[in-house]
């Protein structure tokens, strides 16, 4: 009998160390958290997690030091983020595997509507998701701005439309101009990569959209439901 032991894929170790990374319900907490795309101190994150301080700063530690999280310190304080928009996708896809089914309710009134508005609008690491990710995605490739069929890709029209529209596409490093990232709400693809991170970035500094809450939840403010409505032609009743 062939004795197979020493054909073994040399990445069955790595991946083994990176699903154990995640297979805690603390770390998991803190990697959903963090990908609102900013810096979260330990503390912040514990109260997050209801867990103690103490307990927090050991599991970032396995996070940092497992390249999933990287680490900022200014002055007394410890920041710590999403290592890059690779550990983002990777998070964003494993939750969309466990989308909440038919049958999970929501254990009270304030969960219920931090749930809606999540759902509604939020944001995914940098760019846009929920309804309001995908009316702009939907919108994108009806006016031939965005190519879903063989992949995302951006159309020349669509390069001049964010030219026009004043929302700068600086491509650095090997991140893909544009990206489909699986929403875990809707089930749909919506706009990731430098185009999604652009336009999500653009929406939040012009005013078209803000941060409500304490997590990745946005609303869309009457300045953008007019301007959604005039460069996209969406109907303000679907991002409400």
């Amino acid at each position: 009998m062939t004795n197979r032991r020493g054909s073994r894929d040399s990445r069955a170790p790595r991946l083994a160390r990176l699903a154990g990374l995640v297979a805690d319900e603390t770390r998991a907490a803190f990697l959903l958290a963090l990908l609102d795309g900013r810096a979260w101190t330990a503390g912040e994150l514990a109260r997050h997690a209801g867990v103690a301080a103490s307990t927090a700063s050991e599991h970032l530690g396995k996070l940092v030091r497992g390249g999933l999280l990287a680490e900022e310190r200014q002055g007394r304080h410890r920041y710590v983020r999403l290592a890059d928009a690779r550990v983002a996708q990777l998070v964003e896809d494993l939750a969309a595997q466990t989308a909440p089914g038919a049958a999970e309710r929501p254990r009270g009134l304030r969960e219920s509507s931090a749930g809606s508005a999540m759902a509604r609008g939020r944001t995914c690491y940098d760019h846009l998701a929920g309804r309001l990710g995908i009316a702009v995605t939907q919108s994108l490739t009806e006016r031939g701005l965005l190519r879903q069929d063989t992949g995302f890709a951006l159309t020349d029209d669509g390069l001049d439309w964010f030219a026009e529209a004043g929302i700068g596409l600086v491509r650095t490093g090997r991140r893909p101009l544009a990206r489909a990232c699986l929403d875990w709400t809707e089930r749909r693809p919506h706009l990731a990569g430098v185009a999604g991170a652009a336009l999500c970035r653009h929406a939040l500094e012009a005013g078209w959209c803000v941060r409500i809450g304490s997590e990745r939840a946005v609303k869309v403010t009457n300045v953008g439901e007019r301007v959604l409505a005039e460069l996209l032609g969406i109907d303000a009743a679907a991002l409400r």
